[in-house]
């Protein structure tokens, strides 16, 4: 069955701890101006209405901050993702910081409440946490925790508030949207002690830099989709921090010893030729912490050009 594709612009920056993440979309198009100047102009993207005003009001939620306007954005993005996919199209998201995902993958689920979702989550961070364990309040380390439906409560650090409570039960929905077995990690290597409890505790894997380049990266995502090979559907987000520094610190959680350029657009590549995958994200892309100019943007591009190429050929095959 032949698919379009259709690029959905999330340009929120309320779970991120700096601001800017708002702007990466734009940077990516600006950075396309010398790679593909027209691509933009062939691939149209439809942008979601966002409540980033919020951002100039003071949040009473400590544990969990603005996560009644992340909520909403919740709600917003799952829609979004869920017509896209009943359309019969393919959604690409590029989104502001990663608390998108966790409204993505709900839009999968909505979509699709009767088939079992798999996640490759290529990334330098687990984004585990809740509440009830995150030591920021930053809700774009949650966004997995929503989608597994898991609060964590043996590793409880804080005692959110009843109305950070109220909406982060809305966010996880009435049941796991995925399971903790169909959660594979590629290239994290920043987590903190909850997380780890829940890695260990579920096992799931993670591929490390250092494993994926010992191993090579065709035996390591072939690996990765095995150990997914009960899924029906499967969900690729890609976090622009899960490279290295060294290709621009234009993100907002840059993690030392990632992953070059060409090894991430290598990792999605191999990824994506799973049939199974019908949706893809890119985030975290933030050109005001970019010390070289629009340099991260620029790296993206190169990335997103060439894999939003090669699923618009498979999706017609």
């Amino acid at each position: 069955m032949s698919r379009d594709l259709q690029i959905i612009g999330v340009t929120s920056e309320l779970g991120a701890g700096t601001r800017g993440s708002s702007l990466g979309l734009d940077a990516m198009q600006i950075a396309s101006l010398q790679y593909d100047r027209s691509f933009f102009l062939r691939h149209a993207e439809f942008r979601l209405e966002t409540v980033n005003h919020r951002l100039y009001e003071e949040t009473e939620m400590a544990y969990a901050k603005r996560l009644d306007g992340i909520a909403e954005m919740y709600s917003r993005i799952e829609n979004s993702v869920s017509s896209v996919l009943r359309q019969e199209q393919f959604p690409v998201v590029v989104a502001g910081d990663h608390s998108s995902a966790g409204g993505t993958i709900a839009g999968i689920k909505k979509a699709f409440p009767n088939k079992r979702l798999g996640v490759v989550w290529v990334d330098a961070h687990a984004d585990l946490h809740s509440p009830y364990t995150s030591p920021s309040g930053n809700v774009h380390g949650m966004p997995l925790a929503t989608a597994i439906h898991e609060d964590n409560l043996e590793c409880q650090n804080n005692q959110p508030e009843q109305e950070t409570i109220w909406h982060w039960n809305v966010m996880k929905g009435s049941n796991q949207r995925v399971l903790p077995q169909d959660l594979v990690y590629i290239g994290v290597r920043s987590t903190e002690t909850p997380e780890e409890v829940l890695i260990e505790k579920y096992e799931i894997p993670n591929y490390t830099v250092e494993e994926v380049r010992e191993r090579g990266i065709e035996t390591i995502t072939k690996e990765a989709l095995e150990y997914l090979k009960d899924c029906d559907i499967l969900y690729l987000s890609f976090d622009v921090d899960s490279m290295d520094p060294e290709v621009s610190r234009g993100t907002g959680t840059p993690v030392p010893n990632g992953f070059k350029e060409d090894e991430a657009l290598s990792i999605l590549q191999n990824l994506l030729k799973d049939p199974r995958f019908i949706c893809f994200e890119m985030v975290e892309i933030n050109p005001l912490l970019d010390d070289k100019g629009n340099a991260m943007a620029e790296a993206a591009f190169r990335i997103f050009k060439p894999v939003y190429e090669q699923i618009e050929a498979q999706q017609k095959n």
